[in-house]
């Protein structure tokens, strides 16, 4: 048996109420990335719901860092599938779904290094293990959606992918609406503990 290394709930906490003091400026850096990189080749790209995209899913990886963890998972593997079906949508490739979420990952250990840094070295290491894990496990949902939206436009439109960016909206705006109100739910279950 080897030892175990687990977070403390201060450090959790302390890297919790960093990105909640920085959410902000790291949803705006990820969507001026996501957009610099992909107005070219799709140009359709609406910025206001790929920014309510974005903070969603900052605001469960700021949920995942606390007591509501547990509860907060599903709703991150179903954002996250839900970005990867909209990234489809859009037209990305398999693999600029994987950079666009990796790229949080970036931002994140830009935004905590003087946080994580200062943690004892155990926490630290645990702390950083655990906001990787839940990175890694929302890149493969949000391959699993990008997988599945593909696979309905093989099967509903002969393979041929018809975008249409009023359509792709509408959908994509039902859809938050509704993770957006699992979020408050949690959110809820957390002020209430």
């Amino acid at each position: 048996m080897g030892l175990t290394i687990r977070p403390s709930n201060p450090s959790l906490g302390a890297v919790g109420r960093a990105m909640v003091a920085g959410r902000d400026d790291l949803v705006r850096e990820w969507a001026a990335w996501i957009m610099r990189r992909t107005a070219q080749v799709h140009p359709q790209l609406h910025r206001p719901i790929l920014e309510r995209q974005l903070r969603l899913l900052v605001e469960i990886v700021i949920l995942l860092t606390g007591r509501v963890r547990r509860q907060a998972a599903q709703l991150w593997f179903d954002s996250c599938e839900h970005y990867g079906r909209s990234a489809a949508g859009r037209g990305l490739a398999a693999g600029e779904v994987v950079e666009e979420i990796q790229h949080l990952r970036e931002l994140l250990i830009r935004s905590l290094s003087d946080i994580i840094a200062a943690l004892p070295a155990r926490y630290s290491l645990a702390t950083v293990f655990r906001l990787n894990r839940q990175i890694d496990h929302g890149i493969a949902r949000a391959v699993v959606g990008y997988t599945e939206a593909l696979v309905e436009t093989l099967f509903s439109q002969s393979g041929v992918p018809v975008v249409v960016p009023e359509q792709l909206d509408a959908e994509s705006g039902k859809k938050l609406l509704e993770l957006e109100s699992e979020l408050e739910k949690v959110q809820k279950v957390r002020s209430e503990m």
